[in-house]
């Protein structure tokens, strides 16, 4: 999440900078603040004793419609707060105050947004005064206070703020506070009407759930011997895909199954997702702002600072699957292996969602939901509108600066990286272990090109030092940064290949000293950097944090290795109870769509608040599965309206390549191509694809 990350690292340097703020500098600003009273009271009482001449707008110009059409709502607005009527004191009731703890952080009051935007006044037959809610920016020290304010929709921020001047003149005998309203963040009940992208995705979701209802319903009633439903049926109806889903499989009964892989993702995926929860939570209105100076240097927090190796551990999960399944199948095909068909198949089992992804991220996330914070709906809504097909031809994290859906570059990456596997798996399948020596190579190649580039721009990922220029956009979402999880991945892949079947004669000491290594390779990773971040330690040299970046994109993947090796060589104890557990498949199969749409999920929740918030791990894990639970939710229907009819066509289109490659006998054609879309492709254990949390497989036979 380029941008995302971005914002939490300048939120980083603002709170160094206030930490650093000695008592001189804020007792002046402090005392200034404290003498206002709600400024809601404040703005009542002035405008109740104010005349009309007092709110002269035009006095060097010639005024407006606008200007009249203010001018007239205000004094309205008079009347009706001198008169006592409701709507007017609702109008005042709505403004926000100076917010109590702003030493701590708190730079926000949001007063009553609702109330605000749902005053509607008739005056005449053919006018009326609605309530507008604007932010009131109040400088204060190192930090700009958010107010929440509310006045007749007619009057805009620049209205406001010569009324403002004159209150300021009265309470602090100066007209130059440089307190702003701010025009961006206004909004009103008025809602824009729907455009036809908007019109077309309700449509789209709506066709498409109706034909998964009526093919559910003539599944349930109809299909009584569930051997003999209609192919089209079988595709689209929801009854057959969450039997699929939600079937537990034995790993047992197929030597083929690296079981140990579901629960390794489903981990990686909640670690992603608790990551960005707390990203989400950094920017939020919180009332302890100040804290998260104190929680960044605590050791709970390098679970989240680098939270990026839960990244690397899909990228590793995907080179391994792209070379365990496809050499497997060029076994069987004596070498051939049909590239086009080859990326034909993972354009339709990743394209199709992700379009939606987008139509449905910017169409749909300003309908369903509405909040002080939410002006202008999705906050990629910009960048997706303008470079939405960047993020379709997955280039996005090298062709723009600001990505359509931040979380994609993953999407783009992992693509890269699957266009250039022809060639590696042509070249292990000719050349076998040679070509094995040439990837290695080729990954301290990659590692070293990763070095230097740090190096040479000076590049940080350190929280308290921020990034500078593009190294987010230039390293963190790279191509090359990630390309050793998933190169050593594949070597791994080529490495079960070629020892399938193979039991390993381990002694303990073996056992025991590959467990330690692999547990120090990974906590070193994890809390390497930690006496770094405290915001009392020297600054880290570019050469030290270059090396520690460059070697732990080869120790994470390395370590990773060794679990899933021991696992599947029974040397694996309590881990391999743990992550082979059959509790994990269900989320295995739904993995690529909780982690397109758990965003949509936390930006709607995040930005949809109403009152402040309090900022501390215990309640970021209560919102954590509050949205992770409705992101399953949300992605189960989804994963049926779009995803599984897509993978059945896939399938569909894999079952009759097959038949023209190899012709079924009689008893073998019993079984139909939709029962191998529901049998293997929404098993989530035996694709082609090694997409992320996209349904990896993780049974080594070709489909």
């Amino acid at each position: 999440m380029v941008n995302v990350l971005s914002s939490l690292l300048v939120c980083g340097l603002v709170l160094v900078s206030a930490a650093q703020l000695k008592d001189g500098d804020v007792l002046q600003d402090y005392q200034r603040l404290k003498r206002l009273r709600p400024l809601g009271v404040e703005f009542a009482e002035h405008f109740r004793n104010a005349s009309l001449p007092d709110l002269d707008l035009f006095q060097s110009r010639i005024p407006s419609q606008e200007d009249l059409l203010c001018l007239a709502d205000m004094a309205q607005f008079m009347q009706a707060l001198t008169a006592g009527k409701l709507w007017a004191l609702r109008m005042i009731d709505a403004w926000g105050s100076i917010p109590s703890g702003v030493l701590s952080g708190n730079a926000f009051h949001l007063g009553n947004f609702d109330e605000c935007v749902k005053i509607s006044e008739e005056i005449t037959s053919s006018h009326s005064i609605h309530g507008k809610y604007c932010f009131l920016i109040v400088p204060a020290a190192s930090i700009s206070l958010k107010i929440a304010s509310c006045f007749p929709a007619s009057c805009s921020a620049a209205h406001m703020d010569t009324f403002l001047e004159q209150l300021m003149q009265n309470l602090l005998n100066s007209s130059s506070t440089n307190i702003k309203f701010s025009e961006a963040s206004c909004q009103t009940s008025e809602s824009k009407p729907w455009d036809g992208m908007t019109i077309f995705t309700v449509v789209l979701l709506g066709l498409m759930g109706t034909i998964v209802g009526l093919c559910t319903l003539y599944d349930y009633f109809l299909c009584q011997d569930q051997s003999n439903i209609p192919v089209t049926v079988k595709i689209f109806s929801a009854r057959a895909s969450s039997r699929a889903i939600f079937r537990i499989v034995d790993s047992k009964s197929n030597p083929n199954v690296i079981s140990c892989l579901d629960g390794i993702r489903c981990m990686s995926l909640f670690w992603v997702i608790f990551a960005h929860e707390y990203i989400y939570s950094l920017i939020s209105p919180n009332i302890n702002t100040f804290n998260m100076i104190s929680w960044v240097a605590e050791p709970f927090s390098s679970f989240i600072l680098h939270g990026f190796f839960s990244v690397d551990s899909f990228f590793f999960i995907g080179g391994l699957l792209v070379a365990t399944v496809a050499l497997r199948s060029m076994d069987k095909s004596k070498g051939k292996l049909n590239v086009p068909l080859m990326y034909l198949h993972r354009i339709i089992r990743i394209v199709p969602i992700l379009a939606i992804a987008i139509l449905v991220y910017i169409k749909l996330t300003p309908i369903v939901s509405g909040g002080p914070y939410f002006k202008g709906g999705f906050h990629g809504t910009a960048a997706c509108e303008k470079g939405w097909f960047w993020t379709l031809l997955f280039v996005q994290n090298y062709a723009t600066r600001n990505i359509c859906l931040d979380h994609t570059w993953y999407l783009a990456v992992d693509m890269q990286l699957y266009i250039i596997s022809p060639l590696l798996l042509i070249a292990l399948y000719k050349w076998g272990k040679k070509a094995a020596a040439g990837i290695a190579v080729l990954v301290l190649l990659l590692s070293s090109c990763l070095f230097a580039t740090m190096m040479v721009n000076k590049y940080s990922l350190l929280f308290k030092n921020g990034t500078e220029g593009d190294a987010g956009r230039k390293l963190y979402s790279a191509t090359h940064t990630h390309s050793a999880p998933w190169l050593i991945g594949f070597l791994f892949g080529y490495f079960l290949h070629l020892n399938r079947g193979k039991k390993f004669q381990l002694g303990r000491i073996a056992v025991w000293s590959g467990w330690v290594l692999s547990l120090a390779m990974i906590f070193t990773s994890m809390f390497a950097l930690y006496p770094a971040t405290q915001w009392s330690a020297p600054p880290l040299s570019t050469l030290k944090e270059s090396l520690y970046y460059t070697l732990t994109r080869v120790g994470w993947p390395l370590a990773l290795c060794w679990i899933v090796f021991a696992c599947m060589q029974g040397h694996g104890g309590l881990a391999n109870s743990f992550l082979s557990s059959p509790l994990w498949q269900p989320l295995s199969r739904l993995s690529y769509s909780v982690y397109i749409w758990h965003l949509f999920v936390q930006e709607v929740n995040s930005r949809s608040v109403r009152t402040n918030t309090y900022f501390s791990d215990y309640n970021l894990m209560l919102k954590f599965w509050s949205d992770f639970g409705i992101t399953i939710l949300m992605s189960y229907l989804l994963y049926i309206v779009i995803e599984a009819p897509f993978g059945g066509l896939d399938n569909l289109l894999r079952s009759r390549e097959k038949s023209v490659l190899k012709p079924q006998a009689p008893s073998e054609q019993k079984q139909s191509s939709v029962d191998v879309q529901q049998d293997q492709l929404n098993d989530g254990r035996n694709l082609v694809e090694s997409d992320v949390p996209k349904e990896e497989a993780t049974e080594t036979t070709p489909e």
